[in-house]
């Protein structure tokens, strides 16, 4: 179905050796964006590096929601519980996946 293209070390990304046995697969990037307390995605990194989906230091470091989107988002139940201080916060991974 599709398979991770991971970075080599200057950040470009390597597909693996099986995508030139296919000529039909081509990447595509698919953005994950975490909402909520920092306790709750730190969580949620953790669960998804003991799948093997991201490494943690893939994520970007936790950027607070501004007070307006916040408002915004938690009044629809899109965004997760905030943290202790009453701010939630996000945090952005960006993926290439081969796609069949």
């Amino acid at each position: 179905m599709f398979e991770y293209l991971e970075p080599d070390s200057r950040g470009a990304s390597n597909p693996p050796p099986s995508s030139h046995s296919n000529p039909q697969t081509h990447p595509e990037k698919v953005r994950h964006l975490l909402y909520g307390s920092l306790a709750a995605i730190d969580r949620t990194i953790k669960i998804l590096h003991a799948y093997g989906y991201a490494d943690p230091n893939d994520w970007s470091d936790p950027i607070p929601v501004p007070p307006s989107a916040a408002e915004t988002r938690s009044s629809s139940g899109v965004l997760g519980a905030a943290s202790p201080e009453g701010m939630p916060w996000m945090v952005i991974l960006t993926k290439t996946l081969l796609l069949e």
